[in-house]
């Protein structure tokens, strides 16, 4: 066991990463997401149409569970795609 601890005090450790904002970008414009403006969102959406982290896309707590719930809505409703397109 002691062997194994030593092993990891050498380890470089792995740096956090910084997100892309360092202030939610709906608390510094006071804008709620929403589902109708579709090209908002896609901001937020990865090219594979996976939803950002709250660490990549900088957005707080609050408006990320809003954020993703209206990610989901512009889905169901067809504004946004579930996955990407087959080529």
């Amino acid at each position: 066991m002691a062997k194994k601890k030593d092993k990891d005090k050498n380890r470089p450790q792995r740096e956090k990463r910084k997100p892309v904002n360092e202030v939610c970008p709906f608390c510094e414009s006071s804008k709620v997401p929403d589902y109708k403006n579709w090209v908002m969102l896609e901001r937020f959406v990865s090219e594979r149409r996976k939803i950002w982290s709250r660490a990549r896309s900088g957005v707080c707590a609050k408006h990320q569970r809003a954020l993703s719930r209206e990610i989901k809505k512009a889905r169901h409703l067809a504004l946004l795609p579930f996955s990407q397109t087959p080529y």
